[in-house]
């Protein structure tokens, strides 16, 4: 048992946490480095490969400080005597490259320290999210004792040819999120990170380039245009597996997934095991095993399984994710070859996304000893500074769900989904970033979403729908979220030096629609995939489209156009051009006007998806109320129709973030608990995240965090907290507590905390507001105003 022990821990190593440094060398961001890009000598350099790189260096003492600064194409890992460090780059593009700064002193040691890299390069099988130029890594010292660490041709190198591409899943469906991993032991140099490892053998690196690694605007660089990356280091931590679903071929004591206990398999033998880690994940696998040389392990990660049909043949149908009988698993994998010795270990390079994991381990004339199975969660290390406290377990669970959704869909990016695409989609990015300020209030990945998003932009003004991204997608659609997305981050952390640098891509992207716009300000013939939702079996919608009329105008994209004017014509009015607010604000009186004499039909008192008047739906009449086309009493009775009048075209849970907006504009955010029956039928349906559409049962993905929008509205709808002014400055707190008799709850401002508690007591009211300091407001309680001062506020209210 010691040994077994003993054997795990040096594997528990590998989840160092980065120590990410705040300082940099000047000379670092406008000079030419003294390190090179360095490869392995005859590196293909655009193919698959694995690479590992060495190099000791001896300290008198232990140093307080060493810092240094590394990036790699395509990914890294940096160890540090044996102990993992860093992972990355984080992924950007050629334009802005990303470098990690990092302070490995807490690693380094008296005496001989050996640092080691893994380099990797997917090739053509890599993630579509990975942009790349050629394979190579970078490290340089910040100052003149961390130069000895500069890359060149001092580092040994070695090409591991254990590693080839497992590409793809085993059914249909749109993945892009790279290969697994078939790892031949045979070949693999165990322990190479360690001190004591033999690296007499490898070659020395090869030097790239005529000169050294360039900061972004540092003469002429045709490879990566080097920047700081603005993110910390991403959150890793221990996990297991909670259960043993079932293992055939092989018996298993339930201590082994916590460790203490190995299982074997018999020479000749074939075992299937399913275990579960109890909800979905995000983390790279570690499995470790002895003898059993020539054995086979394959490991298939799924969300949830598939249902079988008559003929035991799967459908693409999931069923309750719980459930597991007459179930199939199907998804991504990766396969091990053991090479018969004691102490093998298979590290997955890439993170897995995965609630399931299926074992198949085939034996040849050696029985396969397997000693451990953990995973390591990895994430942006978001901390969970908001609360809500109810008596309501479904709410909570609701928004515990809904922060997990989250930060699978958050690791360096924001990501649609993890397990199939890893895409950072403006449509989605921007209902992830107020979840992550009212939930967290971290605003880095915000604005690195939107820097990355304005740096897609194209010749003719739009942004791509998603970036990073090797393969361009245009939905024209996304880029007027994007002006939505500033103007969300305007309004809540302010930064007027930031947004005012993003309104020159503002007016691009609106000089794009402008080519389209027709006399009476409709858009017609707008190119490229013009995406609004995912609509199914409703008449026009097609692939995600909303319906267009017979002279091709939609008043779904027009409503979308004219909130984007509205939204541009504030920010220019407040940090911009005059003139541009004044010709958007003109553009919007236009379009607005055109669009209540076009597709409003008083006979259905609603608002018309295209002018024929045959086709409605609750997004048209949803923006119609968000865009203060409609107003007033009309408004709310409209509001009414969209919860109640089955004809029209239903939101998906994606687009209920805008439909609950104009539920609450139009004076129904009182019944906001009554409108959460999809996030229901989620939890019903045994989902630990939030699916990708409407369709929970055929839903491609499990995990989407567009569909998290009640992790905002319980906060901005039923507690009421909202900004009141650029920057959060003001706060305006307007309840909908509907039944609720007893409900606080806190979330983060940028000047601090912010406390709500709502206690009914016969017919009164006690209400108490914390404010931070230096920060005030209002209270709206049945349509009367009390002033709030910073500090505390009490108030008996009926």
């Amino acid at each position: 048992m010691k040994k077994r022990i003993a054997y795990a821990c040096l594997y528990l190593l590998l989840i160092g946490n980065g120590v990410y440094a705040q300082q940099i060398n000047p000379s670092l961001l406008k000079n030419t480095w003294p390190a090179y890009w360095i490869a392995a000598p005859n590196t293909p350099p655009t193919d698959y490969g694995v690479y590992f790189f060495r190099k000791q260096i001896t300290l008198p003492s232990k140093p307080n400080q060493f810092i240094i600064h590394i990036s790699a194409d395509n990914r890294y890992q940096l160890f540090i005597n044996g102990k993992l460090v860093s992972i990355g780059p984080a992924r950007s593009d050629l334009y802005f490259w990303k470098f990690a700064t990092i302070d490995i002193a807490p690693y380094l040691q008296q005496g001989i320290n050996t640092i080691a890299t893994a380099v990797w390069n997917e090739g053509h099988y890599r993630p579509e999210a990975q942009i790349s130029h050629r394979t190579a890594w970078v490290l340089v010292g910040d100052d003149a004792l961390e130069k000895m660490l500069n890359t060149n041709s001092n580092w040994k190198s070695y090409r591991c040819m254990a590693y080839r591409p497992l590409p793809g899943i085993d059914y249909s469906a749109y993945y892009v999120a790279g290969p697994g991993e078939i790892v031949d032991m045979h070949q693999f140099p165990l322990q190479w990170q360690q001190n004591n490892f033999d690296d007499s053998q490898w070659q020395p690196a090869q030097q790239i380039g005529w000169s050294g690694a360039k900061p972004k605007g540092i003469g002429d660089i045709n490879e990566w245009m080097l920047i700081p990356d603005p993110l910390p280091a991403m959150e890793l931590k221990l996990q297991r597996m909670t259960s043993i679903r079932s293992a055939i071929g092989v018996t298993i004591s339930h201590d082994f997934l916590s460790g203490k206990a190995a299982f074997q398999v018999p020479a000749y033998t074939t075992a299937t095991i399913l275990l579960d880690q109890g909800v979905l994940t995000n983390a790279y696998v570690h499995l470790l095993f002895s003898g059993g040389n020539g054995a086979t392990i394959t490991c298939t990660y799924a969300e949830a399984l598939f249902e079988k049909d008559k003929e035991g043949k799967p459908i693409l149908e999931k069923g309750n994710r719980n459930d597991i009988a007459n179930k199939i698993i199907l998804g991504r994998k990766d396969s091990i070859i053991s090479s018969g010795v004691a102490k093998q270990a298979f590290n997955s390079l890439a993170w897995r996304t995965f609630r399931y994991i299926q074992l198949n381990i085939t034996t040849q004339n050696e029985p396969i000893s397997i000693e451990d199975f953990y995973n390591t969660f990895i994430g942006y290390p978001y901390q969970q500074n908001a609360s809500v406290q109810t008596t309501d377990t479904l709410l909570q669970k609701i928004l515990n769900i809904g922060w997990h959704t989250a930060r699978l869909c958050a690791i360096e990016t924001f990501m649609d989904c993890p397990y199939y695409e890893e895409l950072q989609y403006i449509g989605d990015s921007r209902i992830q970033a107020l979840i992550g300020l009212y939930n967290s209030g971290d605003d880095r990945l915000v604005k690195n979403a939107l820097n990355q998003m304005d740096h897609s932009r194209i010749a003719e003004g739009i942004t791509l729908s998603r970036h990073p991204s090797f393969t361009p997608q245009q939905i024209p659609t996304f880029s007027l979220w994007y002006i939505g997305m500033l103007a969300d981050y305007w309004k809540y952390r302010g930064d007027s030096a930031f947004i005012a640098n993003k309104l020159q891509g503002v007016r691009n992207i609106l000089w794009f629609f402008q080519q389209y716009q027709q006399a009476d300000g409709t858009l017609r013939k707008v190119p490229y995939w013009m995406f609004t939702d995912w609509v199914d079996g409703y008449k026009g919608w097609n692939g995600g489209t909303a319906p267009y009329g017979k002279d091709g105008s939609s008043a779904i994209l027009d409503l979308q156009l004219l909130w984007a004017y509205q939204l541009a014509a504030s920010l220019e009015a407040q940090m911009g051009m005059p003139a541009y607010a004044k010709l958007y604000n003109a553009k919007a009186i236009q379009l607005q006007t055109t669009i209540q004499k076009k597709y409003w039909y008083n006979n259905k008192a609603l608002f018309a998806d295209t002018d024929e008047g045959d086709q409605f739906s609750q997004h048209a009449n949803a923006l119609a109320i968000l865009t203060h086309t409609i107003t007033g009493k009309q408004a709310t009775a409209l509001a009414q129709q969209l919860l109640h009048n089955k004809q029209l075209a239903p939101a998906s849970i994606y687009f209920k973030y805008y439909l609950h907006q104009a539920l609450v504009m139009a004076g129904l955010g009182n019944d906001y608990l009554q409108w959460l029956d999809i996030w229901k039928e989620n939890i019903a349906m045994g989902l630990t995240t939030w699916a990708e559409t409407s369709d929970i049962n055929g839903s491609r993905s499990d995990c989407h965090a567009w569909g998290a929008s009640p992790n905002i509205e319980v906060y901005r709808t039923i507690l009421g907290i909202d900004s009141d002014a650029p920057g959060f400055k003001k706060v305006k707190i307007t309840p909908h507590l509907g039944n609720i008799k007893e409900i606080s709850g806190q979330m983060p401002h940028p000047k601090g905390m912010l406390h709500v508690v709502y206690k009914k007591n016969g017919n009164k009211w006690t209400i108490t507001i914390v404010l931070p300091k230096t920060v005030t407001g209002q209270l709206i309680w049945k349509n009367k105003i009390y002033a709030l001062q910073s500090g505390n506020n009490a108030f008996e209210l009926d």
